[in-house]
């Protein structure tokens, strides 16, 4: 049984130049325990896609009649798109879903100490004393790394690096116990030492509590450490996922390949890195057929230009949205 199934999710939002697509027939489902690593360029619909799930996207977001996002809990499923009031949302928002936003000085009430806002949460949704609030505050503000976790509690964010700020966001998500975390770039302000940590604190959150985890990243090397999928996506639309060592050892869709070519080679320093060419389109002008043919070295003719390619299965549970994939099939 899935803990979140995403389905035919299409996300535009409202603006003064019409409505502009974020997110275009994304489907895919996470079952507990399960890490899905979620890659792809800035403004390839990564975190609008992960704040679906919570409905945190900003008021003018419209959601399409198709989308579909259900919630696999003990009490039963639960429709997220169909939630509308606040008190509905908290079954959801910080119960069994939990966040670390990409930028945690905006993350943290500047008025209100680390402390308190970590007790007020568990306060809200546990059924703790105040006290054992406090005290698994501490507890996690320590298993993240922070040194002197009981001073720190009483500290505010501007007091705090940023290094420091990011994993007391990550230690707040986390002490919720949450059945789904989503990690948006959670790693990207830490040095190596304190990343590794983070990430084998995850891992054993998942062993110990049955969590899954959405880890959007650009690095594909955190996403080989710690996924066992991994979905690509690019200018709102999901063109390749699968088993995560499948689709880095065996990528089908050009973007994915560019993407794992842009790496460094550790056994040969000096080879120059090769970027993806070009710039992604901005949503304004969205390119029709295949989102991916302004930049593809690969193209074949018209088709990608005019037809949207579809999902085809290249291997098990591995899949791409390619004209190539379509013709190697057919041949």
């Amino acid at each position: 049984m899935s803990l979140i199934d995403v389905e035919n999710l299409t996300l535009q939002f409202q603006t003064d130049e019409g409505l502009i697509t974020a997110v275009e027939n994304v489907s895919f489902s996470i079952a507990p325990g399960e890490v899905m690593g979620l890659v792809g360029e800035s403004g390839s619909g990564k975190s609008v896609t992960a704040k679906s799930l919570m409905k945190l996207n900003s008021s003018n977001a419209r959601y399409s009649p198709e989308s579909k996002i259900t919630l696999h809990l003990e009490s039963g499923p639960v429709s997220v798109l169909d939630l509308k009031r606040p008190r509905d949302m908290e079954v959801v928002r910080g119960g069994a879903i939990s966040m670390i936003f990409q930028e945690p000085m905006a993350s943290f009430a500047p008025a209100m100490t680390i402390g308190k806002q970590m007790v007020e949460q568990l306060l809200v949704h546990s059924s703790m004393t105040k006290k054992q609030a406090k005290e698994l505050s501490i507890e996690m503000l320590d298993r993240v790394g922070i040194s002197d976790a009981s001073m720190r509690f009483n500290q505010y964010a501007f007091e705090m690096s940023g290094g420091m700020r990011q994993r007391a966001m990550i230690a707040m998500a986390l002490s919720t116990k949450p059945k789904l975390l989503i990690a948006d770039e959670p790693t990207t302000a830490l040095d190596v030492t304190i990343q590794a940590q983070v990430i084998d604190l995850m891992k054993e959150l998942v062993d110990e509590f049955g969590m899954g985890i959405i880890f959007i990243t650009h690095d594909l090397g955190v996403v080989a450490q710690t996924a066992d999928k991994v979905a690509v996506m690019y200018l709102g639309r999901m063109v390749e996922e699968g088993p995560v060592r499948e689709v880095i050892r065996n990528p089908f869709h050009p973007y994915t390949q560019g993407l794992i070519d842009a790496l460094p080679q550790l056994d040969d320093l000096d080879k120059p890195l090769t970027p993806v060419p070009g710039d992604i389109p901005s949503p304004l002008e969205r390119p029709d057929g295949c989102v991916f043919h302004t930049r593809c070295s690969q193209i074949i003719g018209d088709i990608c230009k005019t037809v949207v390619p579809h999902r085809i299965e290249t291997g098990e549970f591995h899949g791409a949205s390619c004209h190539l994939c379509h013709q190697g099939a057919a041949e």
